[in-house]
């Protein structure tokens, strides 16, 4: 039978950034549902090249908290920050900046590559296109689940800290932090530009 958390319209349209998380644990059958459900996403020549990092010990969390923590200190409250974001998705970052250890499991997606990057991670960043979808498959299930989730990248500013705290071979790369959770507000519509504001034909 289809319900609102089952039917992928309505779910596309209410799959709200949630940050708020409450600390009770989540099932690890539940997590291996969501990556299930990420590895089912589409990779470059079907490499199939993504890994995911299941993060739910204390120390761990903590490690990448404190490195969430002073790049979202930078991003929001730097004096130079010119963020323009609402006073309420400012008060969700803050919330999840102060509260990331408690959060009951961190999902890290990774793509492992070939060679080297040239110059930096970001040379990669075509690859991309081989966890984005594995990782909105995430966001998706996840709400299906009355889970909350968010994708979040700040925690991997610090790439060589992050990857020292991940443990991550010098050709894999870490893409996101998913941060799960059973959400602490409510579900709602995305709120999102019309169309006839976004859309082009044949040019710009």
């Amino acid at each position: 039978m289809t319900t609102e958390a089952t039917d992928l319209s309505y779910v596309i349209h209410h799959s709200r950034a949630m940050r708020r998380l409450k600390p009770d644990p989540v099932p690890e059958k539940v997590l291996l549902e969501l990556i299930d459900a990420a590895n089912q996403g589409p990779t470059g020549s079907n490499k199939q090249n993504a890994s995911w990092i299941i993060v739910r010990d204390a120390d761990q969390k903590q490690k990448l908290a404190e490195l969430n923590r002073i790049a979202v200190s930078s991003y929001i409250d730097g004096a130079e920050s010119s963020v323009p974001h609402r006073d309420g998705i400012v008060r969700a970052v803050k919330w999840q900046r102060d509260h990331f250890a408690e959060i009951p499991a961190l999902l890290i997606p990774c793509l492992t590559f070939d060679s080297v990057p040239a110059d930096n991670w970001r040379t990669g960043a075509s690859a991309g296109g081989s966890i984005w979808p594995a990782v909105q498959n995430v966001l998706l299930t996840a709400r299906s689940l009355e889970l909350g989730a968010v994708l979040t990248t700040l925690g991997l500013s610090n790439r060589p800290a992050a990857k020292e705290v991940l443990g991550l071979p010098e050709l894999v790369e870490p893409f996101a932090i998913l941060p799960i959770g059973y959400p602490m507000g409510k579900f709602g519509p995305v709120s999102r530009r019309p169309l006839e504001d976004v859309v082009h034909y044949n040019r710009w």
